[in-house]
């Protein structure tokens, strides 16, 4: 297991194109740091950086306080998982997961014994002999992963390993990772796009932009407390709504309602400057059905709205409706896409997270209910946030 520390690491290219710019990260002992981010926004170089395959243009590589931006990769003592399998065709399973021990001349009777042990802990004892043709997509997968793991490396880089395998087995495959890295310890930097895994596998997440390191925190911190407009766009599912705001005397008004200002709201708006233009941000699970919210308990902002499509997920509904939002055209947002979007449009979609009991219905107005104190505010400019964490 291995402490890494990038310190202040830069990628740049030949045509001037910077893909990492000045990336600084504490990953300790044993965690699982996962990075996350749209296409091109750099985590995968960042990942390549640190198993040597990529040269570091600027800063420093610290393996257990050591630097390493000149030691090459089989000198890092670090397993890749990759997105595509890399399994020999011609291979048994038995022979891809110790091919590397080979390699590295471990002995014979040691080798048996490693292989025996981690096809047991990932259920690949009966496919040993099997090649990776006549396996499924997630038995291969897990063939990746014990070439991997029967090195006992320092470390496990995983650059999208689950991407190739369908909805169903990524869920499991997904929790039977977890599982593993748990048990074995093993320090892990794991890349990803998908925001559900890096909210369910990490016990940190670094969310990565252009390059840029946006915020890096718990799963839990990422989701209450975003940094900026970005990352609270790009954590979550369904997304946040972002909706556009201003202040008038002691009232936030939006759209869909004004809001009383609070101790909470207005420490917030003190930290903007006066008549800069806000964002506020509202998940949609915190918009409720009004007809179920208890009356001893609404001191919230109620609205209609129509809904236009609604989808039903079995425990709970996605109320689809069209938000007219005029005051957009004043200003821009960071959305979860990778560039800066004018919010110009007056049509945008709000999305509420509603109980199963509620009598919704498709085409129909109903009335929502939220909690002011579960709003966030961004600066719009700068995409910011101004308020504290909710919970």
């Amino acid at each position: 297991m291995a402490e890494l520390t990038l310190d202040r690491i830069s990628k740049r290219y030949d045509d001037g194109t910077v893909a990492v710019d000045e990336l600084s990260l504490d990953i300790t002992d044993g965690e699982l740091m996962i990075f996350v981010g749209p296409s091109g926004c750099g985590k995968t170089t960042a990942l390549r950086m640190i198993a040597g395959l990529e040269e570091i243009s600027d800063g420093e590589l610290r393996i257990d306080g050591e630097v390493v931006n000149d030691r090459p990769p089989k000198r890092r003592d670090m397993a890749m998982v990759f997105q595509n399998y890399a399994l020999y065709p011609h291979m048994t399973v038995r022979q891809n997961m110790s091919f590397g021990l080979q390699q590295a001349k471990v002995p014979k009777a040691q080798i048996e014994r490693k292989v025996t042990e981690v096809a047991e802990t990932l259920g690949l004892s009966e496919y040993l002999d099997r090649k990776p043709a006549n396996l499924s997509g997630g038995q291969r997968q897990r063939v990746a992963m014990g070439r991997a793991i029967v090195r006992e490396p320092k470390a496990f880089l995983m650059d999208e390993p689950l991407s190739n395998l369908d909805a169903k087995l990524r869920t499991e495959m997904r929790t039977e990772l977890a599982r593993i890295q748990g048990e074995l310890g093993t320090t892990t930097v794991y890349v990803t796009h998908d925001q559900i895994e890096a909210m369910t596998l990490g016990d940190r997440v670094a969310v990565m932009r252009k390059g840029v390191l946006q915020q890096v925190s718990t799963p839990r911190e990422l989701y209450d407390a975003p940094a900026n407009l970005f990352v609270a766009g790009f954590m979550g599912t369904p997304a946040i709504n972002l909706i556009s705001a201003k202040v008038d005397r002691e009232k936030l008004v939006l759209p869909i309602g004004e809001v009383p200002l609070d101790d909470r709201l207005r420490a917030a708006l003190d930290k903007a400057e006066r008549g800069t233009p806000l964002i506020v941000g509202l998940r949609p699970e915190h918009l409720f059905d009004a007809a179920l919210v208890d009356d001893a308990n609404a001191r919230g902002v109620t609205f209609q709205t129509r809904v236009h499509v609604l989808e039903a997920m079995g425990a709970e509904y996605y109320a689809y409706s069209a938000l007219e939002d005029p005051a957009a055209a004043d200003g821009l947002t960071s959305s979860a896409d990778d560039d800066r979007e004018p919010v110009g449009r007056r049509r945008r979609q709000l999305v509420a997270r509603l109980s199963i009991d509620s009598t919704v219905c498709e085409r129909e107005s109903i009335e929502l209910w939220f909690d002011p104190r579960r709003l966030h505010i961004f600066e719009c400019e700068t995409g910011n946030r101004l308020t504290d964490s909710v919970r």
